[in-house]
């Protein structure tokens, strides 16, 4: 089974829009590629987690996989994703 981690947008801070349209329930798919459509700032600040999740390792805060949160580092528009592994 191949492993993918979906990036959900949970919310977006300061004014709620996005420069680059991502919008609250936006689901992303991260496999070996960057998904289509991802701004690259948060692509950026995803890459890190992201590549942790997709081979096999957790973070200390959930050790047993449990989904994480991450922002792009937009100071005024703030996206927030959580991120989660899935099996296909």
């Amino acid at each position: 089974m191949a492993t993918k981690v979906v990036a959900e947008v949970v919310e977006v801070r300061g004014t709620g829009e996005c420069s680059a349209g991502h919008k609250p329930g936006d689901k992303l798919i991260f496999t070996e590629h960057v998904p289509a459509g991802l701004c690259r700032w948060a692509a950026g600040a995803l890459a890190a987690p992201v590549s942790v999740l997709l081979n096999g390792g957790n973070f200390s805060w959930a050790p047993n996989g449990e989904p994480t949160q991450w922002c792009c580092p937009d100071p005024t528009e703030t996206v927030v994703f959580e991120l989660r592994r899935e099996k296909d």
